[in-house]
């Protein structure tokens, strides 16, 4: 499957059994992205899987890891950084994380936005949670250096869905599974192009852990995404 607009075109690749329509809005216009667009144009589809997985599995995952490639334009991005960046740099980057997954951010969380952002996440929580998403959004700022390691969310402070905005760079994700010691593990990595939305629910969100790969490791493909500082504007809905 293949979708396309008037700049480049990415293949979005999956099992072709789970009765998917449509690419998500996986086409890529003809603005600026990090890494350069050659490099994007020779990226085949958002997912790189790894292992034996089942074909059930595999499109149930496909199902609940969704992106949105230019969510939002680059002035979007603008207008949510000119209302986040005050309060980010009163806030020092810490180097550790009450359960050891992040080291190297900063966060706050925000309720109250602007109406040119509000309408930005709006969409998100019209798309994500049908207009259900909890009022305050999680603002996560990752330092370049900065890793968020494997781990599995915490139920105790939302739900089954998070949606995440990905702001200033691109980046890759990898989601493996959790399983004991008898399966062999299999994973997913996922890229997430600047400016992209992605949507995790269900299965992946509770049954994979994931992480934001981080130097020489942040590879899709075999090609390497070069992750700057990297901003995200998270919405959930209710535990």
């Amino acid at each position: 499957m293949q979708s396309s607009s008037s700049g480049s075109s990415i293949t979005v690749q999956h099992c072709g059994k789970c009765g998917r329509k449509d690419a998500d809005g996986l086409s890529i216009n003809g603005s600026a992205q990090t890494p350069p667009r050659k490099i994007l144009a020779e990226i085949s589809g958002i997912f790189d899987f790894a292992g034996a997985w089942p074909a059930s599995e595999r499109c149930a995952f496909e199902k609940d890891m969704r992106v949105r490639q230019d969510f939002v334009t680059a002035e979007e991005e603008q207008s949510l950084l000119q209302e986040i960046e005050p309060h980010l740099r009163r806030l020092p980057y810490e180097t550790s994380h009450w359960d050891e997954a992040i080291h190297g951010y900063r966060e706050t969380e925000q309720r109250n936005w602007n109406s040119r952002n509000r309408l930005i996440l709006e969409r998100i929580s019209q798309l994500a949670f049908n207009g259900q998403a909890m009022p305050y959004v999680h603002v996560l700022d990752l330092a370049e250096s900065g890793v968020i390691k494997p781990h599995v969310d915490s139920t105790r402070f939302c739900g089954d869905t998070i949606a995440g905005l990905s702001l200033l760079s691109d980046s890759v994700m990898r989601l493996v599974k959790v399983s004991d010691a008898k399966i062999v593990p299999y994973w997913a990595d996922l890229f997430l192009p600047r400016r992209s939305l992605y949507v995790m629910s269900c299965l992946a969100r509770y049954h994979f852990t994931h992480e934001i790969l981080v130097g020489d490791l942040a590879t899709f493909q075999s090609k390497l995404i070069l992750r700057k500082r990297r901003v995200s504007v998270i919405c959930r809905n209710e535990p």
